[in-house]
């Protein structure tokens, strides 16, 4: 029986010191010989010495390839840059690079995915070390996405998971710019399984994903699956046209029966020109996200560029 081909796709910014560890503990999964296996570190325009330890790992290892991105797109971009490298596998297999995705749940998701799930997906029970506002922030987005969004989604899903070939050949036929890995997963479908692990710290290096980062990755999370904010926008706007109707109604009922006013004419004119105003404002910064998102995809250049292939077959 011919072997199944696995690749384990690796996006990287700026982590050298975690190169040789988490290379060393994927030798170790990949000693199963029931697997043709294939390692592809996607360098996603590091500044430090990153590219050059991949490129020895891969003269050493001719089961190991590098992409070199021309400049930093982002994580996700990397991740869909693997992808479309490793369309002739079997499976793709997804992690981090930081050791926060632990190498030794790989056996387990094979195992699962062997019995026929399309999508084995890992999700973090906690993470150690991770501050309140992060972890307030996450359950935050996650509370809204479940309320906004019709997707089928799980607080705390990671992009750590197998994934077999039909389901990366349906990823790469995506074309959105501003793209969130898990979500086009989340949206595909697909017959998927999960486990649960617990995230230990940040095996060396600083966080390469900043607070701003995670803010921006959950604007385009929400703005690609749900329609939502644009509809509170209309609610927004019944809701204060009928509150005025109704203030209207008791003033001109205040003014004939009662003879005497509670507020001053200019005090109503400000209440109700700052509501409209504010009104407005919100529903302009929200159409310009939209709009914003629309033009990405309308210049439609390369989603990403490659420099440079290292240790791929012609």
């Amino acid at each position: 029986m011919e072997k199944k081909k696995i690749s384990i796709i690796i996006p990287a910014f700026n982590e050298y010191a975690n190169i040789d560890p988490i290379y060393k503990s994927i030798c170790q999964i990949c000693k199963d010989n029931s697997y043709i296996w294939r390692l592809i570190f996607v360098d996603d325009g590091s500044c430090d010495n990153s590219l050059e330890k991949f490129i020895e790992i891969a003269s050493d290892d001719s089961r190991v390839t590098v992409l070199n991105l021309s400049r930093n797109f982002g994580k996700e971009i990397a991740l869909s840059a693997g992808v479309e490298e490793a369309l002739d596998s079997d499976a793709t297999i997804c992690l981090d690079a930081d050791l926060q995705h632990p190498p030794e749940l790989i056996p387990k998701l094979i195992s699962l995915w062997e019995k026929g799930n399309d999508v084995v997906v890992a999700r973090r029970t906690r993470t150690v070390g991770k501050n309140l506002i992060r972890n307030f922030g996450a359950k935050l987005y996650y509370w809204f996405m479940s309320k906004v969004s019709s997707l089928q989604s799980y607080e705390n899903l990671t992009d750590f998971g197998i994934y077999d070939s039909k389901v990366m050949s349906s990823f790469v036929r995506t074309t959105e710019r501003n793209r969130v890995f898990r979500g086009l997963i989340d949206w595909m479908g697909y017959k998927r399984a999960y486990i649960e692990f617990e995230a230990p710290k940040r095996a060396s290096g600083e966080e390469t994903y900043s607070l701003r980062k995670l803010i921006g990755l959950a604007v385009h999370s929400i703005t690609s699956f749900s329609l939502w904010p644009l509809k509170i926008i209309g609610y927004l706007g019944v809701i204060i046209t009928l509150t005025s109707s109704c203030l209207l109604i008791f003033m001109i009922y205040d003014f004939f029966f009662n003879n005497q006013e509670f507020f001053t004419a200019i005090s109503k004119v400000i209440v109700i020109n700052t509501l409209l105003i504010g009104v407005v404002l919100i529903g302009l910064g929200l159409i310009s996200v939209y709009i914003g998102r629309i033009h990405t995809e309308v210049i439609n250049r390369p989603l990403y560029i490659v420099k440079e292939k290292i240790n791929f077959k012609k």
